[in-house]
């Protein structure tokens, strides 16, 4: 067992639970309480939703760093390199500012909660030390809201993206459930973003009627309209749609908008082109494969792809299935990720090809589609290839 009170911030995170079936709030709200005495917050922007968050955040934090605020972008899981996950400034964090926001923590927690913390909640904590002291921290909730560790600290601005079912063993089982579990961590004001689920928009009035009652808050809800975004066609509809939740915040700052200052963004892992033939995207469920198959729509696609075994990989496929010209199943060793054979009888169900040949040819597309784990193998994979 290492000491939590010394140990690197590599150690800690190796020995800390990344995957869980239920979640203690308290252990990093006592945490909080404590750093709270040490921290001063800038402007919060909690962004929550199931699909587009980390686009969403990251369109916000690169225009308010271009418009010179001292601005951090925390989102979660990270790609290639841990450092990923809290953005300062315009780049990934560097080793030395994860070192020193470990430092911090061990100097200001008891050892009892810096063994308790689970790795998300350590990481969220890291974020907000790094935070101190910045203009905005645009805040990205996990897989919750309520009781998301992100949820700790109080948002001045809530930014709610596309919603539909997902988690559904934490959130709830229903679009209400779920749209419900993540608005009630709004404390000041909601603005909702593009959603397929109509009835977002009134749960979010009886979420308002609610947190009025229990806890005082008084929050206000706008529905973000769509904006002109003929400028920014480059981008992918659902990414443009991300993009209008995007203005409306900034014109709730009152800050203005130039649409160039848009166009270096860098969305890693978000309907990405590493190469003319290759696409990668780091979305996992129904949702984020519908909007694909519009992205992709009367094209013809080698889809690279696995999943873990909780999502519903059968519905997932089956709306790509119209894209599909094969499927080559890239092979992970992780005891998350679904049977290889349950995935290869969905395949023949739906009659699509499936290819054992993975080298990558140039005379095909390829999306790259399962979540995180599949997009991080799959360009190590290429690295050691091009070698």
């Amino acid at each position: 067992m290492i000491n939590f009170k010394s140990a690197s911030l590599n150690e800690v995170l190796s020995h800390k639970t990344m995957y869980y079936e239920k979640i203690d709030y308290s252990i990093v709200s006592k945490s909080w309480q404590i750093l709270s005495k040490y921290l001063k917050l800038p402007y919060i922007i909690h962004i929550i939703g199931t699909n587009g968050k980390g686009s969403t955040g990251r369109f916000l934090a690169h225009y308010l760093q271009k418009k010179s605020y001292k601005t951090v972008h925390y989102s979660s899981p990270h790609i290639l390199k841990f450092n990923e996950r809290i953005w300062i400034n315009g780049k990934d964090s560097t080793d030395f500012d994860l070192n020193f926001a470990n430092k911090k923590l061990q100097d200001y927690l008891p050892l009892n909660l810096l063994e308790k913390l689970t790795y998300f909640e350590y990481t969220t904590l890291l974020a907000l030390i790094l935070s101190d002291g910045v203009d905005y921290l645009v805040f990205e909730a996990g897989l919750g809201g309520e009781f998301d560790a992100t949820n700790v600290v109080p948002s001045d601005l809530s930014l709610v993206t596309t919603i539909d079912i997902d988690h559904q063993s934490f959130l709830g089982y229903t679009i209400e459930e779920i749209a419900k579990t993540k608005m009630r961590s709004a404390d000041n004001k909601i603005l909702i973003g593009y959603q397929i689920h109509q009835e977002v928009y009134d749960i979010a009035l009886v979420v308002k009627k609610e947190l009025k009652e229990e806890f005082g808050r008084d929050i206000k809800i706008n529905k973000v309209e769509k904006f002109d975004l003929s400028a920014l066609t480059k981008y992918p509809l659902f990414l443009q749609r991300n993009l209008c939740l995007v203005i409306k915040a900034l014109e709730e700052l009152s800050i203005a908008i130039d649409f160039r200052l848009f166009d270096d963004v860098k969305l890693l892992g978000r309907c990405q082109k590493i190469s003319d033939n290759i696409t990668v995207d780091v979305g996992h469920n129904p949702l984020a494969a519908k909007s694909l198959l519009e992205e992709f729509k009367n094209k013809k696609i080698v889809l690279i792809y696995n999943s873990y075994k909780d999502k519903d990989y059968k519905t997932v496929l089956n709306i790509l299935k119209p894209i599909i010209k094969e499927i080559i199943i890239l092979d992970i060793d992780d005891k998350r990720i679904v049977n290889k054979n349950d995935l290869l009888e969905i395949c023949e169900k739906l009659n699509i090809i499936i290819n054992t040949n993975s080298k990558i040819r140039k005379d095909e597309k390829y999306l790259v589609f399962g979540s995180f784990l599949v997009v991080e193998k799959f360009l190590k994979s290429l690295e050691i290839d091009e070698r």
